[in-house]
C-alpha cells in the first residue's frame, strides 16, 4: 500500500480524497500491513514454464509464447479482436470481446507476447478467449514462483492487489510472538508460512495448497484459532472478576409457587437445567449461560422459573425476543403464569407509541414491572430499569452481534452486573461450542415433553402442488389447521411478496367457505397480531406466511406444514419451521416443495430433513454445509468468522489452541495480548458478544 502522506502543519488543508482502489481495500478490511499479509490467495497460476503449442491438449490452461502474425477486428457475430499467435510449433487464435487501444498496440502484428489461458477447439482452429497476456522479449525471465490470485472486488485489479499485498507482506511485523512451549512441533514460523503461501515454489503440490493441508496452512489455522480462543478465555476471566447480585431461590418462595401453579409437570431435563441456572444465579459473579434445546423442548417455562428466582429475590428480569410475534407469545404465556402470583409484567416493542409507551417506561423505571418482555426495544437508550438482576435473550443467534454488544453495554455501568441467560432452539454443535461459545456455560434440554407426536417429512417437486392443495383441503375438513410458508429473501422482497399473495389467492379459491390468512413482515403490527389471533384461536384454517412464524408460534391443532421453495431456506431454518407442527396429539406432516434444478447444497439440506428430526444432528449437518455464520448472527454484523480454519475439519486444532490459550494467559500475558492484537485488531469485541 502506498505510504500515507506526511502530516502537514496547515490544519486547514483539505483531506485528500481516497482513490477507488484504496476504498476497495478498506471495504475488504485491508487497512494494516498485517491485514495485507494475511490476505491469502484463492488459487495460483503457474507462470513458471512455457509449453509448446504442439505439446498442449484442449481443455488445459497453459502458458505459451510467440509472435503475433495477424491482428484484426471482426464484426461477426459481434465486435471482437482476433489475434493469431505463432510459437514456431503451431498457431492459436486469441479472441477478445472487450479491448482497448493500448491492448491492441501490445497485440499488433510482429509483437512478441506471453499468453496464459484455457485452450479449446474453435471453428477456425484452436483458440483462447480473453487470455491474460503481456509483451516480452526473447530473454524476459519466467516467474520463479506460482503466481497468486487473490480474493478481490471490481475496483481492485489483480496486478494492483499483488503489488499492495507484496509491499504489506514486506513491511508487516512478523517476528515470532509465541513462546516455544505453546507451538505445535513441525510447523514453520508465521513469517515462513506467509511468504511461502504468497509465493509457493513451482514444484509444490497444488493439492496441498488447495485443500489447506500444507504445514504452512496448518500454522495459520493454529494461529487464527489461538487468537479466537484467547479472546474468548479473556472474556470469561474478565467476567469472573465482575460482581452480580447473588439471587438465592427461597424455599417456598416465588419459584416454588410457580412450579405448583403450572398445569403440567417438568421433564427431568427441564428440572436439571433449572437447577444449573439456579446454582449460577446464587453466585456473586454474573451468569453467562446458553440454554439450548430442540424445537418444543420447553425452554419458555425454564426462563419463567429463572425469572421467578430473580423476582423472588427482589430484582427485575428482562426477556428479549427477535420478533414481535415471538415476544408477544412469551408475554402471553408469562402473564398467564406470573400475574396470578402478583407479578407485574410489562410489554415493550418498537411499535409502541405515545402514552402507552410512556406508561410502560414508567412502570419499568419505578420497579413496578418486575418482568419486562419485548423485542430489541428493551435495550434502547430511554429504557431504564430500577433494579435489573437477570436478562434473558431468546433465539440469541437471530440478533446481530452489534445488538448483543449493545445489550452487554446496557447491562454494564452499575456496581453489580445482571446475570445473562441466552436461549436457542438451534442446538450448537460441539466444535462451535468449543470455539465461538467457549466463554459460555451450556445447559441442554435433551428431552421433549410427553405427548409430542413425531413429524413425517415428505419432499416433492413443485409439480405436485395440486396434490398438496388436495391434502390441505382434507386436513381442513377434519377440523385441523395448516401453515403454508413462502420464502422472503431481502434481494427479491417484492417478488416474494407477490408469490405469497398469489399463493394466498390460489388457496382461497381452492377452499371456498374457509378462512385463509396472509401474514408477512410488511404488515402493521396490529394487523399481524389480528391474523395470528384468528389462527391461534382456530377460526382460520390455513395461514400463508413468510418466515415471521419461524420461531415460537404454538398452535397445537396445526398438523400440516408446507414449505414452498424449500431449497431456498437454511437447514436449521427448515427444522425450526417444521417444529411449528406436531405440537398436539394429531400425527403431523411437513411437506417440502422444491423447484428444479437443485444445487448440491439444496439436495443435502432436503436429504437431511427427510432423514432426521433430531435438532442436534440437523445442527451438525448445517455447520458442515454453511459454516458458523448462521449460528452466530454474524451476517448482520460484518464481524469476521474463521477465514483459514474449518470447524468441521480442524477440530483437533481447536483443542490444541484452547490448551495453548490457557498457558499463554497464565504465563505469557504480553504475548497473548500481542497475538490477539495482530490477528483481531479492534474486532476482538465481536467475539465476546
Amino acid at each position: 500500500m502506498p505510504p500515507a502522506a506526511a502530516p502537514t502543519s496547515d490544519t486547514t488543508a483539505p483531506k485528500r480524497e481516497k482513490s477507488a482502489p484504496q476504498k476497495a481495500l478498506e471495504k475488504l478490511g485491508l487497512q494494516r500491513d498485517i491485514d495485507l499479509a494475511l490476505h491469502l490467495p484463492l488459487r495460483y497460476e503457474d507462470e513458471t514454464r512455457i509449453t509448446r503449442l504442439r505439446d498442449t491438449r484442449d481443455g488445459h490452461t497453459v502458458q505459451v509464447e510467440g509472435v503475433v502474425t495477424d491482428s484484426h477486428i471482426s464484426m461477426r457475430p459481434r465486435r471482437q479482436l482476433v489475434v493469431t499467435l505463432d510459437d514456431g510449433s503451431d498457431t492459436v487464435n486469441l479472441r477478445f470481446f472487450s479491448f482497448y487501444p493500448a491492448q491492441q498496440k501490445v497485440l499488433a502484428v510482429g509483437q512478441r507476447i506471453r499468453v496464459r489461458g484455457e485452450l479449446r477447439g474453435g471453428f477456425i482452429g484452436r483458440e483462447m478467449v480473453h487470455p491474460s497476456f503481456k509483451a516480452v522479449t526473447e530473454d524476459t525471465p519466467l516467474a520463479d514462483a506460482l503466481t497468486p490470485v487473490y480474493p478481490t472486488s471490481a475496483h481492485l485489479p489483480q496486478t494492483y492487489l499483488r503489488k499492495v499485498v507484496a509491499s504489506g507482506l514486506a513491511r508487516a511485523h512478523l517476528a515470532e510472538i509465541l513462546p516455544p512451549e505453546v507451538l505445535p512441533p513441525g510447523l514453520p514460523s508465521l513469517r515462513e508460512a506467509l511468504h511461502f503461501l504468497h509465493h509457493p515454489a513451482p514444484e509444490v503440490s497444488l493439492a496441498t495448497l488447495e485443500d489447506h493441508s500444507h504445514p504452512a496452512w496448518e500454522r495459520l489455522k493454529f494461529e487464527e484459532l489461538l487468537a479466537q480462543q484467547l479472546s474468548q478465555l479473556q472474556a470469561q476471566r474478565e467476567r469472573a472478576m465482575l460482581r452480580a447480585p447473588a439471587l438465592q431461590a427461597e424455599r417456598e418462595g416465588l419459584q416454588e409457587r410457580l412450579l405448583a401453579a403450572l398445569p403440567f409437570r417438568l421433564t427431568e431435563a427441564q428440572r436439571r437445567v433449572v437447577e444449573e441456572i439456579a446454582r449460577d444465579l446464587a453466585r456473586p459473579q454474573p451468569m453467562h449461560r446458553l440454554l439450548q434445546g430442540d424445537v418444543g423442548s420447553g425452554k419458555t417455562v425454564v426462563a419463567a422459573l429463572a425469572a421467578a428466582i430473580a423476582i423472588g429475590a427482589g430484582w427485575q428480569c428482562a426477556l428479549m425476543a427477535p420478533t414481535e410475534i415471538l415476544a408477544e407469545q412469551h408475554f402471553r404465556k408469562l402473564v398467564g403464569w406470573l400475574e396470578p402470583l402478583g407479578i407485574g409484567v410489562a410489554w415493550l416493542t418498537g411499535s409502541q407509541k405515545g402514552k402507552a409507551r410512556k406508561q410502560m417506561l414508567e412502570r419499568v423505571a419505578s420497579g413496578e414491572a418486575k418482568l419486562v418482555v419485548g423485542t430489541h426495544a428493551v435495550i434502547q437508550d430511554q429504557v431504564e430499569f430500577a433494579k435489573l438482576g437477570l436478562a434473558i435473550i431468546d433465539e440469541q443467534h437471530r440478533f446481530g452481534v452489534q445488538q448483543r454488544l449493545q445489550l452487554r453495554q446496557k447491562l454494564q455501568g452499575g456496581e453489580l452486573e445482571p446475570h445473562l441467560l441466552m436461549m436457542s432452539a438451534t442446538p450448537i454443535p460441539r466444535t462451535l461450542a468449543m470455539t465461538y461459545y467457549a466463554d459460555l456455560d451450556v445447559s441442554t434440554i435433551d428431552e421433549l415433553p410427553p405427548g409430542r407426536t413425531p413429524i413425517v417429512t415428505k419432499v416433492f417437486a413443485d409439480g405436485k402442488r395440486d396434490a398438496v392443495i388436495e391434502r390441505i383441503r382434507h386436513e381442513v375438513e377434519q377440523g385441523r389447521q395448516v401453515y403454508w410458508v413462502c420464502p422472503l429473501i431481502e434481494e427479491s422482497e417484492k417478488l416474494d411478496l407477490q408469490n405469497a399473495t398469489e399463493t394466498h389467492r390460489q388457496l382461497s379459491d381452492a377452499l371456498p367457505g374457509r378462512m385463509v390468512g396472509l401474514l408477512h413482515g410488511r404488515m402493521p403490527a396490529a394487523e399481524k397480531a389480528a391474523v395470528m389471533s384468528l389462527f391461534s384461536e382456530g377460526q382460520m384454517g390455513v395461514l400463508v406466511s413468510t418466515t415471521v412464524i419461524e420461531v415460537g408460534v404454538d398452535v397445537p391443532n396445526a398438523s400440516l406444514m408446507v414449505i414452498e421453495h424449500a431449497e431456498r431456506f437454511g437447514l436449521s431454518q427448515l427444522h425450526q419451521l417444521r417444529g411449528r407442527v406436531g405440537r398436539g396429539a394429531v400425527a403431523s406432516v411437513c411437506v417440502l416443495l422444491y423447484t428444479s434444478p437443485l444445487s448440491d447444497t439444496g439436495k443435502s439440506r432436503l436429504k437431511a430433513m427427510a432423514e432426521t428430526n433430531d435438532g442436534f444432528e440437523i445442527a451438525r449437518r448445517d455447520l458442515e454445509i454453511r459454516g458458523p455464520g448462521e449460528f452466530l448472527g454474524a451476517r448482520q454484523s460484518g464481524a469476521p468468522l474463521l477465514r483459514f480454519a474449518d470447524l468441521h475439519e480442524d477440530a483437533h486444532w481447536v483443542a490444541k489452541a484452547r490448551a495453548a490459550a490457557a498457558v499463554l494467559l497464565d504465563r505469557h500475558p504480553r504475548a497473548a495480548e500481542a497475538h490477539v492484537a495482530r490477528w483481531l485488531g479492534g474486532k476482538a469485541e465481536y467475539l465476546k458478544a
